[in-house]
């Protein structure tokens, strides 16, 4: 990565309200988190799967603040899994993993990913939520059946946001 880009991601860190940011590239893995990450004391889990994303990984809002930066070399690229909390016995949530624009199907002549009333399983693509030019496909953690979307199509989502109510198996 250039250092004018890596300058260019750290000004619009900085000028949002982004608490965390990671980014994976190949080998090259950059981090940052402000002081507002840090203030909150708690750890905050990454998911991943075996889909590759040659970008953001995880993005986490919170009041904005001036960014440090950690950046260090890793392994392969992987975008998130969804991050799932029990709501009811049998409901479960399928949210947000980043901060960017939902869509329901892959594009606009094409039918959605899903709708309420279908069966899904673990490792079924719900839907894509773009972020910086980059489209994420968000693969469900569970198998169920959908009961409700939260989310109306080509609207912004955040970070932990409730996309989907699942009733599971």
């Amino acid at each position: 990565m250039k250092q004018n880009e890596l300058q260019e991601i750290i000004k619009l860190i900085d000028a949002s309200n982004v608490a965390e940011f990671k980014m994976k590239q190949g080998d090259f893995e950059l981090q940052i988190r402000t002081k507002d990450y840090y203030k909150a004391g708690k750890s905050i889990p990454v998911f991943q799967s075996s889909q590759p994303v040659p970008a953001i990984n995880e993005i986490i809002p919170s009041p904005s603040s001036p960014p440090s930066v950690a950046a260090a070399t890793a392994g392969a690229t992987a975008i998130e899994a969804t991050e799932i909390q029990t709501v009811k016995s049998n409901l479960t949530e399928i949210k947000s993993p980043i901060v960017g624009t939902f869509y329901r199907s892959p594009s606009p002549d094409k039918p959605a990913f899903v709708k309420v009333g279908d069966t899904i399983e673990a490792g079924s693509i719900v839907c894509i939520v773009e972020a910086m030019k980059l489209f994420n496909e968000i693969e469900s953690e569970i198998s169920g059946k959908i009961v409700e979307i939260l989310v109306e199509d080509a609207t912004p989502v955040e970070y932990d946001q409730v996309l989907f109510r699942v009733e599971t198996k």
